[in-house]
């Protein structure tokens, strides 16, 4: 697989891209804590091994639950073009045992400062995490990025769910708790008017907005999402598709990114005259798709089949991928 031409945050920030369309880099390993392992051959596909330590603090905590780890009943294909590289990639999900957890830990952007990984997976991360599929081995081949098919995360959702869930067993046969984590004291983190926010709550819960007065069509927006309602996250999040500004779009090529997007996998909005390529999803689709982004994002923090979202009430505000990554940051470093 070709090396990665995508831009790093600090670089994007520096040269006044929108974060939207641009894929945040994985948490460095001195803050996650974690052992990485990465194998890449010419013909083989990519895969990823990461752990993250569990002693945690008072303010994060990981409680058992009844409910068990899960995994996708059988394998499942999907294949399509990358969002800024252009080219076709095909991922397979295949069952893992309980206590694997996702065998390929993918953040926005897997790999480091190498930009030898994988990108754009957080459309994949958010469908798996608000679905509950604890454990699966993910594989990736002919590309450096996850397919963005129609641009949300409503076709994993219905691949996810053509192939089914089951209990995972280890490899002892039994099956294992999920434990989940629980925030006691509040997790802020902020960049000017920007933030997320986590406060203690007595089950998980998402809300988001955003504000683009210069697009007046977007403006300003609020969603919320409760995490025990996974009929809620198939319907009203995973359909909502990624966006962009029509009067950034050749910035954005000009630097090499967004090859692969068109208007049948992305929605466009002018600044000047509205949306390029309706109708939308929802009205308020743009805010939605932001919450799937944090959903995937939050998923860095899953560990050994064990859920990446906090039993917390999660607050973000005009935020990015870059500012979600940093709050994981917080969150590990409260927890580990």
């Amino acid at each position: 697989m070709a090396s990665c031409g995508h831009l790093s945050l600090m670089r994007a920030a520096r040269i006044g891209l929108p974060f939207q369309l641009l894929s945040s880099e994985l948490l460095p390993c001195e803050v996650r804590n974690t052992r990485g392992k990465f194998c890449r051959r010419s013909s083989a596909p990519f895969t990823a091994h990461t752990q993250v330590a569990e002693e945690l603090t008072s303010d994060v905590r990981r409680v058992e639950t009844e409910k068990p780890q899960l995994t996708v009943a059988k394998s499942l294909v999907k294949s399509g073009v990358g969002l800024h590289s252009g080219v076709w990639a095909e991922v397979k999900i295949l069952p893992a045992a309980a206590g694997e957890g996702r065998d390929t830990t993918l953040s926005t952007w897997l790999g480091g400062p190498t930009k030898k990984g994988v990108g754009t997976v957080e459309h994949l991360l958010s469908a798996l995490e608000g679905l509950g599929v604890d454990n699966c081995r993910i594989e990736l081949t002919g590309g450096n990025e996850v397919p963005l098919l129609d641009g949300s995360a409503l076709q994993w959702v219905e691949a996810i769910e053509d192939a089914g869930l089951s209990i995972a067993l280890d490899k002892q046969g039994t099956s294992q708790s999920r434990k989940v984590l629980v925030i006691n004291e509040p997790i802020t983190v902020c960049h000017g008017d920007s933030f997320v926010a986590a406060f203690p709550a007595a089950s998980s819960r998402l809300t988001y907005g955003i504000d683009f007065p210069q697009v007046p069509a977007i403006g300003r927006q609020w969603f919320t999402w409760s995490a025990d309602d996974i009929g809620a996250y198939k319907s009203e999040v995973a359909p909502a598709r990624t966006f962009g500004i029509f009067e950034q779009i050749k910035q954005l090529q000009a630097v090499g990114l967004i090859k692969g997007g068109t208007l049948e996998n992305a929605l466009v909005c002018s600044m000047e005259t509205g949306w390029v390529n309706p109708p939308l999803r929802f009205s308020d689709e743009p805010c939605r798709h932001k919450l799937l982004d944090l959903l995937g994002d939050l998923a860095l923090c899953a560990y050994n089949g064990h859920p990446g979202l906090p039993v917390a009430h999660i607050v973000a505000y005009k935020a990015s991928h870059a500012l979600h990554i940093k709050f994981g940051e917080a969150l590990q470093q409260r927890g580990t």
